[in-house]
């Protein structure tokens, strides 16, 4: 057996991992590139193999950067099963459907453009009907925590993340004649000690365990700072007569937000006036999805909906579907807070908000996730004085918060508490970029742990160093 990862080595973005077990070829994710253009360009490669030759897809999670280039391997001759959990089957229905209609959009726009030039604009990865097909292939798996059979000579148990809504990490039992190696995949490992999802299961002793790194470097605040910090930002900006624009992932990231401003309402925390726009059609139908799915929600919200509280629903919220209603939301000059897509600026309505709220004063922005490299989420960590937004030069002048710690994903020594539970496993960092991979190498072989920094494209045994 030997394990190839096609995406997320040294990066964060587009996960994917080829194991090729005698003549049976299966993906461990197969997400989508994110960031520049350098790096977006890398969704059109082709696979090392053949997709028409793959069996089986494992999906560890719905976010894009782990399911968004399904539809492309589809298109290119994948016919096999796409294995998940039943959430994650329900939320890649809607992330897929508005990847591709934001590709199409894309398009139009592009395809202008390079007319005006004389030039050929490039296709969409893929369409709606690559996507439809795509869902046709959905197996979800309903049972969590015990083995699955699939095939003779695989076992597959899946283990809640604690990351997202129906996230798992897998471990895999693989018959190699007379030898069975255990792998886990940790997908992406959920923050401790949040309201919405509840904490990472840990793993068992396996032989390799391929482990994400994004935050390997250091900690999140913890879950009490993390409010006051979030409460005193919303406060300060409101105080100051601007706008607050939230750029935020439509699926968990929208519903932490909304359930930290329906606690602060509920305790009066929140200025009196204020309104709350969810502007965002994919991140409202995530949000209906987390009523159908209580039993995977942690237990302040699950506590909350049982009592028939609404929490992502309080007086002066308001969810916005429809451009027109998008498009007026520009004129309002104070006193609202805008949550929209995409949590790192690199596209969607939340663009629209910036260009016309980031050259006042008296607006805010508050990050509340990870930005990656050439974003323009990264720019404004970065305190760039000047931002680039639909060919316009947009001057600075809003005050930017970065609040970590609503990150869904674990920081360093929860990283180390779950790869502990791995025993003397071989562990192979991934998705991280190098300010996280390597410190988080270094923490574990300061602990005895050998810890190998995964090379794109670079085939691995399980039993090699």
């Amino acid at each position: 057996m030997k394990i190839t990862t096609l995406g997320a080595a040294e990066t964060v973005t587009g996960s994917c991992h080829l194991l090729e077990i005698g003549n049976e070829k299966i993906l461990v994710d197969c997400g989508m590139f994110q960031g520049g253009k350098a790096i977006e360009q890398r969704n059109d490669e082709r696979l090392p193999v053949d997709p028409a030759t793959i069996s089986k897809v494992f999906l560890t999670h719905g976010h894009l950067d782990h399911c968004g280039r399904l539809p492309l391997l589809v298109r290119r001759g994948f016919h096999g099963q796409i294995i998940c959990t039943p959430a994650s089957a329900e939320i890649i229905h809607f992330i897929l459907l508005d990847s591709a209609h934001l590709m199409y959009e894309d398009y139009v726009s592009s395809r202008r453009r390079h007319r005006r030039r004389g030039m050929v604009a490039p296709l969409p990865l893929y369409d709606e009907h690559d996507v439809m097909e795509t869902l046709s292939l959905l197996s979800p798996v309903k049972d969590h925590g015990i083995f699955h059979e699939f095939g003779p000579h695989m076992r597959v148990a899946f283990h809640n993340a604690g990351h997202i809504l129906g996230s798992r990490f897998l471990e895999m039992e693989i018959d190699e004649g007379a030898q069975t190696r255990r792998v886990i995949f940790s997908g992406d490992l959920g923050n401790t000690g949040r309201s919405v999802m509840p904490d990472y299961e840990l793993p068992k002793p396996c032989d390799v365990v391929y482990c994400e790194s994004t935050y390997g470097d250091r900690n999140h605040r913890d879950h009490a700072h993390t409010r006051q910090e979030f409460d005193e930002a919303i406060v300060d900006s409101l105080k100051r007569g601007g706008n607050v624009v939230i750029p935020s992932f439509a699926l968990e990231r929208s519903q932490d937000i909304l359930f930290a401003l329906e606690d602060m309402h509920r305790e009066g925390r929140l200025p009196k006036g204020t309104r709350v726009y969810l502007n965002s059609p994919l991140a409202i139908n995530m949000t209906r999805i987390y009523h159908r799915y209580r039993e995977e929600l942690g237990a302040e919200l699950r506590q909350s909906l049982e009592q028939g509280n609404d929490p992502f629903s309080f007086p002066g919220v308001k969810y916005t579907k429809t451009e027109q209603e998008s498009r007026d939301l520009n004129k309002l000059e104070g006193g609202n807070i805008f949550i929209a897509g995409s949590g790192m600026c690199n596209g969607g309505r939340v663009l629209h908000h910036l260009k016309h709220n980031l050259w006042r004063k008296e607006a805010s922005v508050i990050l509340v996730g990870y930005q990656a490299q050439h974003t323009l989420g990264r720019l404004l960590v970065e305190r760039r004085q000047t931002v680039r937004i639909f060919g316009d030069d947009i001057k600075v002048e809003a005050q930017v918060f970065t609040v970590n710690g609503f990150s869904a994903h674990a920081g360093k020594d929860d990283l180390l508490t779950w790869l502990k539970a791995t025993g003397q496993a071989r562990v192979r960092l991934v998705h991280g970029e190098s300010k996280g991979l390597k410190p988080l190498q270094r923490s574990l072989e300061s602990l005895g742990r050998k810890a190998t920094i995964v090379q794109d494209r670079q085939p691995y045994g399980v039993d090699q160093a």
